[in-house]
């Protein structure tokens, strides 16, 4: 697919980023629109994925969802928010990269969601007369992308 690395580990422990001005303004506009969903419709279908149940028992479910609910939603926020603000840096403390992870994790999944992607149907069988493709090739983006970046992360190890 794409073979020059965008994320990179410097050695003084930041992430050096080297992404086209094209990347980077859908990596600001990206975040926009589900932080949208999620404020306007926290029970949307293709959020599913964000919020797997937690328990079987339906009133262990409620009861986590009453408690840990706001905070997973928060937690997701402002991984969207890092990740539109920082879309423009040259550098990122791993802190976040952390949250560009999520982000870019959280906008695979709802959009793998919305296109009921599975592992037999991403890339392989795609023409362009799909119209589903410009969404196909973005959910291949971002997941190239976050491949960079776990590829990185994991850089010391």
């Amino acid at each position: 697919m794409w073979s020059e690395r965008r994320i990179e580990r410097a050695a003084d422990g930041t992430y050096v980023l080297r992404l086209p001005e094209e990347e980077r303004a859908l990596l600001r506009f990206l975040p926009g629109d589900l932080r949208a969903l999620l404020d306007a419709a926290p029970d949307d279908p293709g959020l599913r994925r964000l919020f797997p149940r937690a328990y079987e028992d339906e009133q262990d479910e409620a009861a986590y969802r009453e408690l840990m609910g706001n905070e997973l939603l928060d937690e997701r926020r402002r991984a969207l928010e890092v990740l539109a603000e920082t879309a423009t840096a040259e550098r990122l403390t791993d802190g976040q990269a952390h949250a560009w992870l999520t982000a870019l994790n959280d906008l695979r999944l709802v959009l793998g969601t919305r296109l009921e992607v599975s592992d037999e149907s991403l890339l392989e069988d795609l023409v362009e007369s799909d119209p589903r493709a410009p969404e196909l090739a973005l959910y291949a983006y971002l997941s190239w992308l976050q491949e960079q970046l776990v590829a990185a992360l994991s850089s010391d190890l």
